[in-house]
This record gives C-alpha cells, sequence and structure tokens, in this order.
C-alpha cells in the first residue's frame, strides 16, 4: 500500500527530493509522507542551494507482552510499537541504487547533500546546484 503524500508547503523544487518522495511511498512500514521547503535554501549567481525537510510516519502495530497484575497474577497487555525507526528506514534506503546511504544519520535524522552543475542551453557558464534533504520522523520533539 502507498503511503500518503502531503506536499503543500513544498515548492517542488529539487530533483533528488522527488526520487526520495517516490521511493518513501513505497516502503513498506511508512504510511505517510509530508515533504517542506526549509528557511535555508538561497540563490547566487554561480550556485543555487535548496534545502528540504521530509517527515515520515510510520506503521504502527501492536504485540502482546507479559506483565504481572500486584507483582502475582500472571498476564499479558497489548503494546503499540512503531514497525520501523529510522535506522530501518536508512538500511532501505541504502539498498535503493537511486538513493544510497546518507551522507550523515543518527537516530532521529537522515541527512543527503547531492551536488549537480547546471548548464542551460546557449549559455557557456552553467551554475552549480547544491541539494540538502533532512528526513525526521514525524511526530517527534523538536531537535536543537
Amino acid at each position: 500500500m502507498a503511503a500518503e503524500v502531503e506536499t503543500s508547503n513544498w515548492s517542488g523544487e529539487g530533483t533528488f527530493t522527488q526520487v526520495l518522495v517516490d521511493c518513501l511511498k513505497q516502503v513498506d512500514g511508512v504510511s505517510a509522507v509530508r515533504v517542506e521547503d526549509a528557511p535555508a535554501s538561497r540563490s547566487e549567481a554561480d550556485y543555487n542551494f535548496m534545502s528540504n525537510e521530509i517527515f515520515v510516519v510510520f506503521e504502527r502495530a501492536t504485540r502482546n507482552e507479559p506483565i504481572r497484575r500486584l507483582g502475582l497474577f500472571p498476564g499479558t497487555r497489548e503494546v503499540e510499537y512503531p514497525r520501523l525507526t529510522v535506522a530501518g528506514l536508512e538500511a532501505v534506503l541504502a539498498t535503493l541504487p537511486d538513493i544510497g546511504s546518507p551522507d550523515y544519520s543518527d537516530e532521529g535524522m537522515l541527512q543527503y547533500l547531492r551536488t549537480e552543475r547546471i548548464i542551460p542551453p546557449y549559455q557557456t557558464k552553467g551554475y552549480k546546484l547544491v541539494e540538502l534533504v533532512r528526513v525526521y520522523e514525524a511526530g517527534t520533539p523538536r531537535r536543537d
């Protein structure tokens, strides 16, 4: 089942971002994806820097865990957990040839940095396009 994608806060710029979103839609364990432009984007004469943020929502599952009531009576309770984590998502994306391993990762974020040289038609000098994409789990506390 394909994940829901919300792009109302994204300008649509960024080829790698689009490739990443298309791949995230098909990842088993991801239920929703939200893409936003990050405020760090800027453009100069010889380079264009764009920054996008992707927030993913992981599917939830339940499992039964054994417990003891009042310390004496055995029982079970249902515990909800995410089917995928950021580290698990990193492992899945690293196996995809269009994505690969992130340039930086920690327990709460994946970061990809891609550069390409753009030479428009009929111009001798092009510009460098730098695209920074960060992937976070939605609903987690804000990072400082």
